[in-house]
């Protein structure tokens, strides 16, 4: 007789007490890879209990979002764009511009591109705290520093 091997499949309640704070320093980080760690760690993905409908992932805080690297051109010839959806409603903005009127944008805007495009997705984006200087208000939940190379 073989014994049935059972997958883990993780409920919301196993997630909420495991759930840990990372603060990340986006100081000369590229835009791209510093998101796609940030959307690893808010979705859960590095974790063995990792279960794809379920939000399983840690809270991330990202600090000096202002001096966020990006390689190229990309400075001058990145746009975000958006329309109203009225005649003549296209706003293109270059991602100097968006830096310097709101600097912690581009780094949402990067992550929420990597996380799933449903409820789940948007809950996730919930726990993901930007800050454009180096300084944050979440010393009481006692973050540890998240490093990449």
């Amino acid at each position: 007789m073989n014994p049935v091997s059972k997958s883990f499949i993780a409920q919301p309640k196993d997630a909420l007490p495991a759930r840990k704070w990372w603060v990340i320093d986006a100081e000369g980080k590229p835009l791209g890879r510093l998101a796609s760690l940030v959307a690893t760690v808010l979705r859960g993905k590095n974790k063995p209990t990792f279960t794809p409908h379920v939000d399983t992932g840690d809270f991330v805080i990202v600090v000096n979002a202002k001096k966020v690297l990006l390689t190229g051109r990309k400075l001058e010839q990145k746009q975000y764009v958006r329309h109203s959806g009225a005649p003549g409603g296209f706003r293109a903005e270059t991602y100097a511009n968006v830096l310097e009127r709101k600097p912690e944008l581009p780094v949402v805007k990067a992550v929420r591109g990597m996380l799933p495009k449903s409820i789940l997705g948007r809950s996730l984006l919930a726990k993901l705290k930007v800050y454009a200087g180096p300084d944050h208000p979440h010393a009481a939940q006692k973050p540890q520093p998240l490093t990449y190379h």
